[in-house]
This record gives C-alpha cells, sequence and structure tokens, in this order.
C-alpha cells in the first residue's frame, strides 16, 4: 500500500500530518504494509528537509522532488505512477482530508473495492464558494463525455490496475478525478466532513479554483465544441430565412428598417464567431501541447530519494 503526500510549502504542516497519519494506519499494520511517499512539488522552504527528518526515523518513508512546481495534478500523477503498492491512497497534509478516513478506504478495498474515495458532504468555508463547488461538480458531469463521480476530489484509494488505466491518457492536463470516473469499476464512496488546515495558509484561491475548473471541463468535454456546432446550423437557416423574408418582403420595408435588420445580424454573428474562435483556440492549444509532448513532469533525481527503477 502507498500513500502519496503532495507538497508544496508545507513545512509546518508536514510534521503534524505525519503523526496523524502514522497513528491512522498503525490500526491497518497487522494487514497491510505501507510505504509513504511524498512528492515535493519544488517547494521553496524548509519542507524537504522536515521530510528528510522523518525519514531518518522511518524507512517507509521516500520522497521525489520535481525539478520545478508542475502543479498539483502533475505532482499527483508522478506520485502515483512512482507509488509501488498494490493500492494507492492520494492524501494531501493540511488534513482538511483527516488521515483517519484511510484504514476505512482499505477495508473497502480489503472487501473488494476497486475504488473507495471520500464525499464531501460539508466543508468549513465561504457558503457561496461551497455553493459553487456543488453546481461545478453538476454542471461538468452534465457536459462531460463521461461519467463523473460527483462531490469527489483527490482524496481517494485506488486499486494498482485501475492506477495503471487513469495513468494512461497521454494528456499533458491531467484531471485525475476526471479519469477515475472515466475508467469505471467498482466504486465506493465515504461522505465525510471536510475539517480546517491543522497548520499554515492554503495556496488555494479563487484564480487556482477557476483555472482548475476550465481545466476540468475541458479535459472531460467537447460539449463547448458542439454547442458551437449547433449555434452555427441554427444560425445558418435563420440567415436563409432571414434572405429570403428580405428579397420577398424588401419593396414593403424601409432602407432604414432594412439596415437595421442587416445591422442586428452583423453583430450577433460577429460576437459568435470571436466566442467560437477562443473556445477553438482554447481547444487548439491544448491538441498542440499534447502533440509536441513536454513531459507532464521532470524528477530531480538529486533531491529525490526513491532508486531510480521505481520512477520510470
Amino acid at each position: 500500500m502507498t500513500i502519496v503526500c503532495p507538497v508544496f510549502n508545507e513545512e509546518t504542516t508536514v510534521p503534524l500530518f505525519y503523526d496523524r497519519l502514522s497513528a491512522a494506519i498503525a490500526l491497518m499494520s497487522d494487514r497491510v504494509r505501507f510505504e509513504l511517499l511524498f512528492v515535493n512539488n519544488r517547494s521553496t522552504d524548509g519542507t524537504l528537509a522536515e521530510i528528510h527528518k522523518i525519514q531518518a526515523r522511518d524507512p517507509r518513508v521516500g520522497v521525489i522532488t520535481l525539478s520545478r512546481n508542475f502543479g498539483y495534478q502533475a505532482s499527483i500523477t508522478a506520485g502515483m505512477r512512482t507509488a509501488r503498492g498494490d493500492a494507492i491512497v492520494n492524501i494531501d497534509v493540511d488534513c482538511e482530508d483527516p488521515p483517519e478516513m484511510i484504514p476505512r478506504f482499505i477495508e473497502r478495498w480489503l472487501d473488494g473495492a476497486d475504488v473507495a474515495y471520500g464525499i464531501r458532504e460539508k466543508r468549513e468555508e465561504f457558503f457561496l464558494m461551497h455553493l459553487a463547488r456543488k453546481l461545478f461538480y453538476r454542471g461538468t458531469r452534465m457536459v462531460a463525455d463521461h461519467e463523473i463521480v460527483l462531490d469527489m476530489a483527490e482524496f481517494f484509494l485506488v486499486d494498482k490496475r485501475v492506477r495503471d488505466f487513469v495513468l494512461a491518457t497521454k494528456s499533458t492536463f491531467p484531471f485525475v478525478r476526471g479519469q477515475v470516473g472515466y475508467v469505471g469499476f467498482r466504486r465506493e464512496g465515504i461522505p465525510y466532513k471536510r475539517q480546517r488546515r491543522i497548520s499554515g495558509t492554503t495556496h488555494y484561491n479563487l484564480v487556482s479554483a477557476t483555472r482548475f475548473g476550465v481545466g476540468g471541463i475541458l479535459s472531460s468535454s467537447t460539449m463547448p465544441l458542439r454547442v458551437l456546432g449547433y449555434v452555427g446550423v441554427v444560425g445558418f437557416l435563420l440567415d436563409c430565412l432571414g434572405a429570403i423574408a428580405l428579397l420577398v418582403g424588401g419593396d414593403t420595408l424601409e432602407v432604414r428598417t432594412m439596415v437595421r435588420v442587416l445591422f442586428a445580424f452583423m453583430a450577433l454573428h460577429a460576437g459568435w464567431l470571436v466566442l467560437a474562435a477562443g473556445t477553438l483556440g482554447i481547444y487548439l492549444a491544448r491538441v498542440y501541447k499534447d502533440t509536441i509532448e513536454l513531459p507532464l513532469y521532470v524528477v530531480d533525481e538529486k533531491l529525490s530519494s526513491l532508486p531510480l527503477e521505481s520512477r520510470q
């Protein structure tokens, strides 16, 4: 069993998290062997030093450090791909997702579940932000090309074979929770209340949430492209009807009225074309990024403690 812990500038949080995690998994130590894998997303504080202190007294702990900050989804992917266990748990070190839930995930896995995940029913945050998250999950599910698991984040356990299919994507913009929904298998959700951070301040803000939301929709849905096509067909039919109306009734219309009608049609078409060009540009940029095949992340070998063969 590998527990993947992505970290970025969590110097004060890592020791507190480790103590809670150790106490939680001790309940399962007679049934499961654990590997604790920290993925250091190029922290600029003393996070790596704190991890090294833990390593000195716990041989189960490993760390891989990325060559720069590649983002949260890339760090999760790096940890899951490096994990050597028969199952992989992903959890943040801020303890907003409680480590005490992990034994419950493991029990579900031992009973036959391929995926066990936390359902975030409640969380201590501004109610409008909470509402926005709920609307995002449901809106994404409505427009997605495949199943999106409601209220599921990256706090989950996946079997090794599920991990292999989840990471089979070649996309340079991974949406891990969406990929877990795409591959299927037997899933079991466990409701819980998300807690406050145990230390420090969050690195997640409104801008990050918006970028993540847009990225999630683009990674899981082609609905915006299809909408452009549907609007184009409807617009073409309306153009045909408008042209016929002008040709048939043009003699009875004042010149000023005809100019207004034509100007309205031109304005609507111009706005639609700008929107269409922007939408196509966003998707094309993603296709371009995937085509040039830049690595999703790069591991700094000098600052990583796991053997090279485990990081292939």
